[in-house]
């Protein structure tokens, strides 16, 4: 059913670094108030009571624009007051062009958006999840820094003196790094030498440091995955703690994704029918959480590798004369629809 159906008013809004614009309007999408607040505390309270003085004690909801980002501590605020918060996505809507771009714009057509939605999207969870994100983000810019630098250092090791570059070169990544962060300049070295010498160690010392820091914030992420899903990654082949975070944070709390059809199209694994003349096939979809088809993918391909009934499956279908990419797709359906499946009936609430 529509939000229409239960709310007298609605206050889209669109959110920015400093500034919020509101636009209230009523059941039937017609623009009743607008008002711009700082993104502040202050600015929050100054926003809900103006809301709830233009609905006049009848029922109001809220379309949150970017509840996840600019948002976020709007939203937060929003539902410590006890309002019912939705979040509209920043996806480009049909007809922006025709009606122009302003933030008063934008948070009237948040609102309209919500009115015309079925089934409004609520807020992804906050507490251990909002923590497991931050986590995720974090290991991420580590491993990106980390995997920088090892190139850094290959192409410096170019350059060195042939014995020096020769003796490092033909080490293994990992003892490589730990090679250089020991270095140090030969007793009486020239300046060339000296700084050849401080510059290996340095990046060498930045890449053991950053490899650190990735084990340490998975370590946390581990800990959290299993707080809050405890046993799934022991429990499923080819699941790892890194793949299961991003599935946890994608699918964040029971309620939130209505079936698992729903989540399947999230995942962008939902079957799309691409058939022709005499020729019946589905492809996948190219849209959805891009990070969450990456971590379903990541779990299919271990199992191809070592995991026998997925291995019978895959033989079992090209058997049928299915392609590699179509036995992919099935796959990455079933194991959406069984991990939708699980996650709800885990007690992760």
């Amino acid at each position: 059913m529509s939000v229409a159906a239960d709310a007298d008013f609605v206050a889209g809004v669109d959110t920015h670094l400093d500034t919020h614009t509101a636009a209230i309007s009523d059941g039937r999408g017609h623009l009743v108030a607008g008002r711009q607040v700082p993104a502040s505390e202050a600015g929050y309270q100054e926003l809900l009571a103006w809301a709830r003085a233009q609905a006049a004690g009848r029922t109001l909801v809220w379309a949150v624009e970017g509840a996840g980002h600019y948002g976020l501590n709007l939203a937060r605020h929003l539902a410590a007051a006890g309002e019912q918060v939705a979040e509209i996505s920043h996806t480009p809507h049909v007809g922006r062009r025709r009606a122009g771009k302003t933030d008063a714009i934008d948070a009237l057509r948040a609102a309209r958006e919500l009115l015309a939605a079925p089934r409004p999207a609520q807020p992804r969870a906050d507490g251990d999840r909002e923590a497991l994100r931050l986590l995720m983000t974090d290991r991420d810019h580590a491993v990106r820094s980390c995997r920088s630098a090892r190139a850094l250092l290959a192409a410096t090791l170019v350059t060195m003196p042939g014995q020096l570059r020769d003796q490092l070169r033909a080490l293994a990544p990992g003892r490589r790094a730990r090679a250089c962060a020991a270095l140090a300049a030969p007793e009486g070295a020239d300046r060339l030498a000296t700084i050849q010498h401080q510059t290996l160690a340095r990046i060498g010392q930045r890449i053991e440091d950053l490899a650190g820091q990735a084990r340490q914030i998975e370590a946390q992420i581990a800990q959290i995955v299993e707080d809050l899903a405890p046993g799934l990654v022991a429990a499923e082949p080819g699941l790892g703690y890194l793949s299961a975070a991003q599935i946890l944070l994608s699918w964040s709390h029971r309620g939130r994704i209505r079936s698992e059809a729903a989540f399947a199209k999230l995942a962008g694994v939902a079957p799309i029918p691409a058939s022709s003349g005499r020729t019946v096939r589905h492809r996948l979809s190219r849209g959805g959480d891009r990070q969450l088809n990456r971590a379903l993918h990541a779990v299919i391909i271990t199992r191809t590798r070592s995991h026998q009934p997925t291995r019978d499956y895959i033989t079992r279908r090209q058997a049928d004369g299915r392609t590699p990419k179509e036995i992919r797709r099935c796959l990455k359906r079933y194991l959406a629809r069984h991990l939708y499946r699980e996650l709800n009936r885990l007690d992760t609430t």
